[in-house]
């Protein structure tokens, strides 16, 4: 390790493995913080899986091997992270699921009642919300999981609030996220909070994945806002108008495009995005009029042309909707 890496802030990570794993939910995360390792020196993220074995079996055949033992105790910045069992998944499927470790899973729990302090952050994947849940962890705080394993959630953990149909659901230290690849979503967003948006974005563009951004505090860009939901057809919208936000988009070819008619479209945007059409369009124009205005010598006219927008009075009403300053000034302090 360099020296510069040596003298910047140190995350303990403790992955906590059961029997089954699905190795997707373990794998994804991880090459996030990876590549947050390798690509700055800010903060390094020092990973030690544990569990109650040694080994553990995967969704896909293969052991991971060489776990440590659980620790008795955390240090006070430590993030714990708890990974999806995947029996349930498999045999709803009806697919052969490796034997599950019921004692390993309570030990777990146990461990987890033990060690978890104010100061710790849990970070669970998938059905790993399911460990959090039965060691209290979870109490007082909204959460989320594999849409499949809900509302066993919501029974195990009474007393916490379970979101549905959400990518990743952040409380305090508490960040829960759906199925498989969502765990990505949520530690790219972790990320994000961390390391800043270009380090996420890089992250992303390593792994080839979109940058979804979402939970309860500020959006950090308007590209990104509104994007932390699952629904096909919202996203299948958004990722079209993103492309090209200066186009008309009249909200009949976005609903032929979503499949839904154009009433529906609008009641699906309002749910799932938390905005009307209109001003999903408009929040991007805007972001781009932005660019424009930092990146080029265009009068307002121009830039709102260029933006989508039918002239500058336009382009400013819309963008006092989205910053408190003028537009004028993000010129001035670029």
């Amino acid at each position: 390790m360099s020296d510069s890496k040596s003298e910047g802030e140190v995350i303990p990570v403790f992955a906590a493995l059961t029997q089954p794993t699905l190795l997707l939910d373990v794998a994804g995360p991880m090459e996030v913080l990876r590549l947050a390792n390798l690509y700055q020196d800010k903060v390094r993220f020092d990973v030690r899986y544990v569990g109650p074995l040694s080994s553990v079996m995967t969704s896909i055949g293969i052991a991971l091997t060489g776990i440590a033992q659980l620790p008795t105790e955390l240090p006070n910045n430590a993030m714990v992270m708890l990974f999806g069992d995947v029996e349930k998944v498999m045999m709803q499927a009806g697919w052969p699921a490796p034997q599950k470790d019921v004692r390993g899973d309570a030990e777990i729990v146990q461990w987890l009642k033990d060690v978890v302090r104010p100061g710790h952050t849990v970070v669970s994947i998938c059905a790993g919300a399911m460990l959090a849940a039965r060691a209290g962890l979870l109490d007082g705080y909204a959460c989320t999981t594999h849409y499949l394993d809900c509302g066993e959630l919501a029974r195990v953990a009474p007393a916490a609030r379970v979101v549905e149909n959400r990518l990743f659901v952040e409380d305090r230290d508490r960040f829960t996220s759906a199925g498989v690849t969502a765990g990505i979503d949520l530690m790219l967003y972790m990320m994000s909070r961390k390391l800043g948006h270009a380090m996420a974005a890089a992250i992303a563009r390593y792994l080839v994945v979109y940058l979804r951004r979402g939970g309860a505090e500020p959006q950090i860009s308007p590209w990104l806002e509104g994007r932390n939901h699952v629904h096909p057809a919202v996203h299948r919208v958004q990722d079209a108008i993103t492309q090209n936000p200066a186009a008309r988009w009249p909200l009949g070819s976005l609903s032929r495009m979503a499949g839904a008619s154009s009433r529906h479209l609008t009641r699906l945007f309002q749910e799932y995005a938390g905005m009307s059409v209109t001003e999903y369009k408009n929040n991007l124009r805007v972001a781009l009029a932005r660019q424009l205005l930092s990146q080029t010598e265009m009068d307002m006219e121009q830039v709102a042309e260029k933006a989508g927008f039918g002239s500058a009075r336009q382009m400013r009403r819309a963008w006092r909707r989205v910053y408190e300053t003028a537009p004028r000034e993000a010129r001035a302090s670029s």
